[in-house]
């Protein structure tokens, strides 16, 4: 299984980027997926989650109401919409894969396979 993030870049405060995550294999077996990142010098920080079926979606209480996560089944793709971006925000941002039901969306030990990560990069 690879996992390939990809629509980081550099915006101004309260701009927008979406990020998207492919999987290379069907997401049948996936229980769910993740987005985290991590800033330097800062430990990875989980951002949100979705599960591969149903309507569960999960946020970090700093990015809620300016972000939105989603899936298209489709295309073994999920994707991070990123709204009113803040310099706080600025980190590199990684998908992760689960395999197995967790009630603990938001730890990485959880999480079976990763992204490589991109960069973004939110100026003041």
């Amino acid at each position: 299984v690879q996992l390939q993030a990809s629509g980081g870049g550099t915006v101004q405060a309260g701009g927008s980027l979406r990020l998207s995550c492919a999987a290379s294999r069907g997401p049948f077996s996936f229980y769910g997926m993740a987005w985290f990142r991590q800033a330097p010098g800062k430990e990875r920080e989980f951002v949100a989650a979705i599960r591969w079926s149903g309507f569960n979606r999960y946020y970090a209480d700093s990015v809620k109401g300016r972000f939105t996560v989603s899936r298209d089944n489709a295309k073994n793709t999920v994707y991070l919409q990123m709204n009113s971006l803040k310099p706080e925000d600025t980190a590199v941002y990684s998908c992760a894969a689960l395999v197995t039901s967790t009630a603990a969306m938001n730890r990485p030990s959880q999480y079976n396979y990763w992204g490589q990560g991109t960069q973004v990069t939110v100026s003041s």
